[in-house]
C-alpha cells in the first residue's frame, strides 16, 4: 500500500527520504473498520491521531433528535487532526462511510518526529491549517452558495483532494458517498440532492454511476461552484491537474 499520508504531506512541503521512513514507522497497528461504524465518539478521550489509510470517513455532529450534520469528509491519507491528542475530549464524532483501514499515531510519537524533523513539523501544521481553511469554505457554501453551487463546489474540492494523492483517473474519481450523506453535508434533504444531481446531469456537467464521479466539463463545474483551489494550499506542485487551477 502506498504511504498516502506521506504523499499528501508532500503537497505541503517536500519531505526527505528519512521523513518518509519515519512516517511509515510511526503509524501503529492497523484496524479494519466496517462501513457506517463510528471510529471515535464525541466525548471520548482522543489519545491518538487516527489516519485514514484506505476508505472514506466523515466528521459529524448529531443532535439529540437524530439530525446529523457532516462537517468534513476524510479521504485516504488524511490524518484526523494531527493535534487532537492535546484535547481532553472529542467535540465531534468520526464515522466510516465505507470500510476503512485505520492507522493510529500516538501523540508522543508525533511530537518526537516533528521535533527531529522541521519538514514534518511544517507539514503537519500546514495540514491542520488547510483543514481549517476547508472548514471555512464549507461555511461559505452553507451560508452563501445555492444548492447546485454547493454540490458543484464539493465535487470540485473532492476531485482536487483525490488528485493530490493520485486517486483520480483524469476527470473521474471515486465517489462512494450516498445522497443522504451529501444531504447531511450540504444542509439539504436527500430528495433535494437527487433533484440537483439530475439537473447537473441534464446540463452535461457530470455522471455519477457505480460509486464513481465523472466531470465532463471541469471548467463549467468550477465556474458554477465558484471553485478556486487556493484554499486547499497544495503549493508543492506535480504533474497532476487540479480543477480550477490554470
Amino acid at each position: 500500500m502506498p504511504n498516502l499520508l506521506a504523499r499528501k504531506l508532500q503537497r505541503y512541503v517536500r519531505l526527505s527520504d528519512g521523513d518518509q521512513i519515519w512516517l511509515s514507522e510511526i503509524v501503529g497497528s492497523v484496524r479494519q473498520i466496517a462501513a457506517r461504524t463510528d471510529l471515535i465518539h464525541e466525548g471520548d478521550d482522543p489519545r491518538t491521531i487516527n489516519v485514514i489509510l484506505e476508505g472514506w470517513a466523515c466528521r459529524y455532529r448529531q443532535l439529540v433528535d437524530g439530525r446529523r450534520q457532516i462537517v468534513g469528509l476524510l479521504l485516504p491519507g488524511d490524518p484526523c487532526d494531527p493535534h487532537v491528542f492535546l484535547l481532553d475530549r472529542m467535540d465531534h464524532t468520526l464515522g466510516a462511510i465505507t470500510p476503512v483501514s485505520l492507522g493510529q499515531i500516538s501523540g508522543a510519537a508525533l511530537q518526537a518526529i516533528t521535533a527531529r524533523s522541521p519538514g514534518l513539523d511544517i507539514a503537519f501544521h500546514r495540514e491542520a491549517l488547510a483543514t481549517a481553511a476547508v472548514q471555512r469554505e464549507w461555511t461559505v457554501s452553507l451560508g452563501c452558495r445555492t444548492g447546485i453551487e454547493r454540490l458543484a463546489h464539493l465535487f470540485c474540492e473532492l476531485h482536487a483532494r483525490l488528485a493530490a494523492i493520485g486517486l483520480t483517473d483524469g476527470n473521474t474519481c471515486p465517489m462512494p458517498i450516498t445522497q443522504s450523506d451529501l444531504g447531511d453535508a450540504m444542509g439539504q434533504t436527500s430528495v433535494h440532492i437527487n433533484r440537483t444531481l439530475q439537473e447537473m446531469r441534464s446540463m452535461g456537467l457530470i455522471t455519477l454511476r457505480s460509486r464513481r464521479l465523472t466531470i465532463h466539463d471541469p471548467e463549467a463545474l468550477a465556474r458554477l461552484g465558484q471553485f478556486d483551489p487556493a484554499y486547499l494550499h497544495l503549493t508543492v506542485d506535480d504533474d497532476r491537474p487540479v480543477l480550477g487551477r490554470p
